[in-house]
């Protein structure tokens, strides 16, 4: 599944980015993320509701605005309902865009928090049974 934080013309998706092999079973949703829990907007609630815990699922957050993905990074690690994402997910990556000298050419105002905070998150998440990766 791909979510878009911003519309993105579908021909360039589809006739530039998409790989030809991927169309089958590509699931692109093209209109902004919502950080707001229960939205249907919100990919952990609207996508990993219709998975089991006998899914493998891979979350991927890398959406480059942290306004959107932070939320998003913390109520993973709250889990959800009955601790459901916690059940769910089996691998995180996430590009958490904390405020570092050597990215800031790259991440620009995107940046938020410290390192710090970046570990706590991870950490909290793996010991919440979610081996939880930075990206890239």
């Amino acid at each position: 599944y791909g979510f878009e934080i911003v519309y993105t013309p579908p021909n360039q998706v589809y006739e530039k980015l998409l790989p030809e092999k991927y169309l089958p079973i590509y699931h692109w949703i093209n209109t902004g993320v919502n950080h707001t829990e229960g939205h249907k907007m919100n990919p952990l609630h609207s996508i990993l509701s219709s998975f089991d815990e006998d899914d493998f699922i891979v979350v991927k957050l890398d959406i480059d605005t942290s306004f959107i993905e932070v939320p998003l990074a913390h109520q993973l690690l709250e889990g959800g309902a009955d601790g459901i994402y916690h059940k769910l997910v089996d691998q995180f990556y996430f590009e958490h865009h904390v405020h570092l000298k050597e990215l800031a050419g790259a991440w620009g105002i995107s940046m938020n928090g410290t390192i710090q905070d970046s570990l706590k998150l991870f950490h909290g998440l793996r010991e919440k049974g979610i081996p939880s990766h930075y990206w890239p």
